[in-house]
């Protein structure tokens, strides 16, 4: 089959990533990948997996201009004449959708988070077929938008368990990594995630301030990249490290490409984020390396994190709750967390169950 997936852009996030994963494996098993998006670091990957990545702006909200780029994608959908279009956002979807009004070709959309109740968002649930990245992401489009059952297809993000795997790790990166934000006999604490309030990082910072007088070597680490739009808020987070004196015990790290051995070398991974997650793809990753979670109880990463089995809830905002359940993890002997992935979250069965999804929309329209 020829797959075009369509996104704003291939810089950094689960989307993104995900959307690298599929089309490596689309082309592994023989299909041709094309993704269509505004560019970003992550289009040489595309490329050197075999995909072909189309240059188009899919991310701009200027309505203004909206008509101009509807036309553009409609001559190259109509070009490409492919089997099946995948919007995985709520612009590109639009555009898509709108661009293949005459073209009638198969479209599926995958609803990948809690969007906002509008009827902006409302173009998720258009797609012949509506891939929902967990239960809680399936209730809660049926919910506000009353999608019949038979549409939507629940199929969690899969992880790859060969990059995700703690035999594989670069060891020369960990060492490097460890030098360089002095980690060498730290308890590491690690959350991976953009810098957004979303992420709800102030309570993560003050969680390992607390913890700090228990576990005495504790060491709080950020990885995620700073968008312009959320410097300030970065300072803010930078501000309240300088004020609580945890200049040696927080680092920030931006964005980094060696995320399985961050994992490897963390002993906890937390998610301490305010919105839900649609699924909880760090935390699948971190339990594939064999290391347990924390994380807010809500969305879909309940169903990955399960009390005392991979890791621990909390509620949100709460460093006091984050901090006793560091303590509590730290005192606990881990086992069974990557069996718990290959059961139910691998990349090979996300890819399967995506590709049946599409077969059966060509079947349908032929």
């Amino acid at each position: 089959m020829k797959i075009v997936q369509i996104l704003p852009a291939l810089n950094e996030g689960g989307v993104e990533r995900g959307t690298v994963d599929i089309s490596r494996e689309f082309v592994k098993i023989g299909h041709e990948s094309i993704v269509i998006s505004s560019g970003g670091r992550l289009v040489e990957q595309i490329e050197k997996d075999g995909g072909l990545h189309i240059s188009f702006d899919a991310a701009s909200k200027n309505i203004l201009t909206a008509p101009s780029r509807i036309y553009k994608l409609h001559k190259i959908l109509k070009k490409l004449n492919p089997d099946v279009i995948h919007a995985r956002s709520r612009v590109p979807a639009w555009l898509a959708y709108l661009a293949n009004k005459n073209l009638k070709i198969p479209f599926v959309t995958t609803v990948h988070g809690f969007n906002s109740v509008n009827f902006y968002s409302k173009i998720m649930t258009k797609g012949d077929k509506v891939i929902c990245v967990s239960t809680a992401i399936k209730e809660y489009i049926q919910k506000n938008y009353c999608v019949a059952d038979e549409k939507i297809v629940v199929i969690p993000r899969g992880i790859d368990l060969d990059e995700f795997n703690p035999t594989k790790i670069d060891n020369e990166f960990v060492v490097k990594f460890k030098q360089q934000y002095k980690l060498e006999d730290r308890f590491v604490v690690t959350s991976v995630g953009r810098i957004t309030q979303l992420k709800d990082y102030e309570t993560f910072i003050k969680a390992i301030n607390i913890t700090k007088n228990t576990i005495h070597n504790i060491k709080g680490i950020i990885v995620g990249g700073v968008h312009p739009d959320r410097l300030q808020y970065f300072e803010r987070l930078k501000s309240l490290v300088e004020e609580l004196g945890m200049n040696d015990i927080i680092a920030f790290t931006g964005n980094q490409s060696k995320i399985a051995e961050i994992y490897s070398l963390s002993d906890i991974i937390i998610s301490a984020s305010k919105k839900p997650e649609s699924f909880g793809r760090s935390a699948a990753e971190a339990l594939a390396m064999n290391r347990p979670v924390i994380a807010t109880n809500h969305g879909g990463i309940t169903d990955i994190v399960i009390d005392a089995k991979t890791g621990y809830l909390v509620p949100i905002t709460d460093e006091t709750a984050i901090s006793e359940a560091i303590i509590k993890t730290s005192r606990t002997n881990w086992s069974g967390l990557r069996e718990f992935v290959e059961q139910n979250f691998t990349l090979v069965t996300m890819v399967n169950k995506t590709i049946d999804t599409y077969k059966k929309l060509r079947q349908n329209s032929l």
